[in-house]
């Protein structure tokens, strides 16, 4: 039997090197005073203990002792009222055998701890176990929010105070109060929409205004305040639905699992057997209410709503790779001021375009072009996919209408750009008084 030739042995032993490399360099950054990818380079914000309470929460040290669930409500009936009153009007303060503070928090007053998902879970094993079943869909799902965040470079690299507020809604990940404040816990609390607008709102998922603007909106704004939220998410429970009516159907905490996977955020093949199932599924869903006939005519009609949104975002893509090719992007990668982050793209300094370039992340210290596609991309075709889901007409010709107006915008850069060629000057992005104050102080 033969040797192996000698061009089998190495690169077999450089796997052997570089994999276990690999993990121990993972490991080893994210076992700093921060949390992720970056941890070694940032350090949290006292809040971050509330958001985030399994890396980040300390119990205080002004109280010493062990004590029972009775101990705790009679302490703080004088010292958080407000919360008391909130636990005596929650099923915890009512079931047969009550669910104390102590449950949740521990008794030992110096090794307190926040109820994180995992604790709750200890009850709520099936909705828990839902919740992170999302884990499967990848990004975006509530169950990673908080990795995803902690993840991206543009926590580390951005001052904290531009930072520090995306926990307040990726904590959805770490705790469960998100959805089901503290300390009531109530599930009829959660399955308002007001619920889930705290976090999904803004430009990038404009989902209170489309929904609000929809005529399932505006029936709940009208009629509402009358329903019974004590009801479950079922098929006759609620005249008009909500957010947590289509996404939560039944109650089930895997928000992730819904109609047309990511076919707002990434273009995929709409008819693929995957998606053959969900959009089965939606019909189904809307039919509570409406015909199946007028629920296929809605989907093929957001179906046309994210071709004409996919056509205009491949036509401004392909401007910008264009100008790449020609390494005409101003400032380029290149040019531009080193982030702690960034610093393994110093080896291969290159401009992200597109979503599977990571250009939805890209939202920073990139060229007036690129910042532009990236608007374009971020909030106004998001905000026309939300409304063409949520049926709400008029944020459809807004998006649109915006996208064209960012479209003609990138054109008209484009030329200038490849008018002036290589003429520009190469170190003005390099300096500054934010750019130099970031530098020494982030």
């Amino acid at each position: 039997m033969s040797k192996p030739p000698r061009y089998f042995w190495i690169p077999l032993i450089l796997s052997l090197i570089l994999v276990p490399a690999g993990f121990w360099y993972v490991g080893w950054s994210k076992s700093g005073e921060g949390a992720g990818l970056y941890s070694r380079q940032w350090v949290p914000d006292a809040m971050f203990a509330y958001w985030n309470p399994t890396a980040f929460y300390k119990p205080v040290d002004t109280i010493v002792g062990k004590f029972e669930g009775e101990q705790c409500v009679a302490c703080h009936t004088s010292v958080t009222p407000g919360i008391v009153k909130d636990w005596q009007a929650s099923r915890h303060s009512h079931a047969e055998k009550k669910v104390y503070c102590s449950n949740c928090h521990g008794n030992d007053h110096q090794a307190l701890h926040m109820p994180t998902p995992d604790i709750c879970a200890t009850c709520h094993a099936t909705q828990h176990n839902q919740f992170e079943d999302e884990k499967r869909f990848g990004f975006p799902s509530h169950a990673l929010a908080m990795e995803r965040a902690l993840d991206a470079k543009h926590f580390v690299d951005k001052p904290k105070a531009e930072v520090t507020a995306c926990l307040h809604c990726h904590s959805v990940a770490s705790k469960c109060d998100s959805c089901h404040t503290r300390h009531r816990f109530s599930a009829a609390e959660a399955r308002r929409p007001e619920a889930c607008i705290t976090c999904h709102s803004g430009p990038p998922h404009p989902d209170d205004e489309t929904y609000f603007h929809s005529k399932h909106g505006q029936l709940y704004l009208a009629q509402g305040a009358q329903w019974d939220w004590s009801k479950p998410l079922r098929k006759g429970n609620y005249p008009a639905p909500t957010c947590a009516y289509c996404h939560m159907q039944d109650g089930k905490h895997q928000v992730a699992d819904k109609s047309i996977w990511k076919f707002g955020i990434q273009k995929i093949n709409p008819l693929s057997s995957g998606n053959e199932i969900k959009r089965k599924q939606w019909i189904k869903l809307c039919s509570d209410c409406h015909e199946p006939e007028m629920a296929a005519k809605s989907l093929t009609a957001l179906d046309q709503e994210r071709k004409r949104a996919w056509d205009k975002l491949f036509q401004a893509e392909s401007l910008l790779k264009g100008l790449r090719r020609k390494s005409l992007l101003y400032p380029s990668a290149r040019q531009r001021p080193p982030y702690p982050g960034d610093a393994p793209d110093k080896l291969w300094p290159r401009e992200a375009i597109g979503f599977l370039e990571g250009q939805s992340s890209a939202f920073y210290n990139v060229s007036p072009i690129e910042r532009n596609y990236f608007e374009m991309w971020y909030f106004s075709n998001l905000g026309a996919y939300k409304g063409a889901a949520h049926g709400d007409a008029s944020f459809v010709a807004k998006g649109h209408q915006a996208m064209e107006l960012s479209l003609e915008s990138i054109r008209k850069q484009a030329e200038t750009l490849r008018t002036l060629g290589k003429t520009q000057p190469t170190n003005i992005w390099l300096n500054g008084e934010y750019t130099d104050y970031n530098r020494e102080h982030n």
